[in-house]
């Protein structure tokens, strides 16, 4: 038994990769058709691309403590949230996430409670508070930073709330009663301070440098500084990646302008120069 759900743990783990769920999916559907059986569990596995959706921040759950919440206590502090949709119970995959994205923020500049804020919602209605509560210990410790308790919430609920945030966030899962686990992708969804979705960070292992301009223009710059400004003028995210790319026109021109720049200076001194050496000889 062990070795099985360790077999489909690391099925599971193979879903990380953004476009293997869409590549199953298709083989899936292909051979159900050709054998008018039902779909594999994997075609129905996935994360779509909502960029720009409005979470429902009026969805109801109870935070680490028991405390009844509702999401939008969230982006009460107009930072951005860096959102993990998981449950607490893994056996493998969701903990990958949530180890990757301590990882990262761990080497990340920006504080948790000052630049940005983390929340997990639980995807088991069963989970508990208790269980959340234990889940947030081992992240405040291992993220070290002050302030971390008041900058993670691990949150759970009941369903009709878990099914609209998944649903707004793009985030399709489902429950496999042969290895009584969840089936689902793995990433990290930026959300705007208003609540709505901006970035995607697929995988168990996420970029700093990634996160850190996302969030800086999930914020519309209201925080990171000068050259992450130049940076983002030169970078674009790819959402099919979620990744930032260099934009080599971008690049070209401002190395452009730097140049001109340099050689105008040059050009200025050069003539104060030679009008300062002309006027000694006079």
């Amino acid at each position: 038994m062990m070795l099985r759900n360790t077999i489909r743990g690391l099925m599971l783990l193979a879903l990380s990769s953004p476009g293997f769920a869409q590549m199953t999916g298709t083989i899936a559907s292909s051979a159900d058709t050709q054998q008018n059986a039902r779909p594999s569990i994997f075609s129905q596995v996935g994360i779509d691309q909502n960029l720009g959706q409005q979470l429902p921040l009026d969805a109801r759950f109870k935070d680490e403590t028991g405390k009844d919440v509702v999401l939008g206590d969230y982006f009460q502090s107009k930072r951005p949230v860096l959102l993990a949709i998981v449950y607490y119970d893994c056996p493998m995959l969701c903990t990958q996430v949530l180890n990757g994205m301590t990882s990262a923020l761990g080497v990340l500049k920006f504080d948790a409670g000052k630049e940005f804020d983390v929340v997990a919602i639980s995807i088991d209605p069963r989970e508990t508070p208790e269980i959340a509560a234990a889940k947030k210990k081992t992240y405040v410790e291992r993220y070290r930073r002050p302030g971390a308790e008041q900058a993670f919430h691990f949150l759970t609920g009941q369903q009709p709330a878990i099914a609209a945030v998944t649903k707004a966030a793009g985030f399709r899962y489902v429950w496999d009663e042969k290895t009584q686990q969840f089936a689902h992708q793995s990433a990290l969804i930026l959300v705007t301070p208003d609540g709505r979705v901006s970035q995607y960070y697929y995988g168990i292992e996420y970029s700093p440098k990634d996160i850190r301009l996302g969030m800086i223009e999930a914020s519309k710059d209201h925080i990171g500084n000068l050259a992450d400004q130049v940076i983002l003028f030169c970078y674009h995210y790819d959402p099919t990646t979620g990744k930032y790319g260099a934009m080599a026109m971008r690049i070209v021109r401002i190395t452009g302008a730097f140049t001109v720049v340099l050689l105008l200076g040059f050009m200025f001194i050069s003539i104060r120069k030679e009008n300062h050496d002309g006027g000694a000889n006079a």
